[in-house]
């Protein structure tokens, strides 16, 4: 049976290392957080998040840790914007789609899932999630 090195206070040991200073989650504060891949995971509350890199200052960091999301053309979107839908789209349940030139007000900018992170409501059509992909700034 392989010998693993003894975890000091505040540290977690595995087979490859030692990991120093796991940080407590943010959410419940429970100390039995762990690493998964770049991320820190709290097992009692399932909350999971980037750890702060130790020489960022909080300013530094802010800006350093948020994304920039692109226009199909390529310009910057911001929350609130106003954009148009450059290419026909299918909708799940609905036969028409959404066509091309159909504009969007209030646009809201998440961390979606399978890179729709534009998050939006349509006239005629609610709540839905877009690809900024698909979307030109207006």
């Amino acid at each position: 049976m392989p010998r693993w090195p003894r975890a000091a206070a505040g540290t977690a040991a595995y087979p490859g290392g030692v990991i120093e200073n796991i940080p407590a989650c943010p959410r419940c504060s429970s100390e039995y957080t762990y690493e998964m891949n770049n991320l820190v995971v709290c097992p009692e509350c399932g909350h999971e998040w980037v750890p702060a890199a130790d020489g960022a200052s909080a300013a530094g960091g802010a800006e350093a840790g948020e994304r920039v999301i692109k226009d199909a053309v390529g310009n910057v979107l911001n929350d609130g914007d106003t954009v148009t839908v450059v290419k026909a789209l299918k909708v799940k349940g609905n036969p028409s789609g959404i066509k091309a030139g159909t504009k969007v007000r209030n646009i809201r900018l998440v961390d979606g899932v399978d890179g729709h992170d534009i998050d939006c409501r349509i006239d005629g059509f609610g709540a839905m999630q877009l690809k900024s992909s698909v979307v030109k700034k207006a």
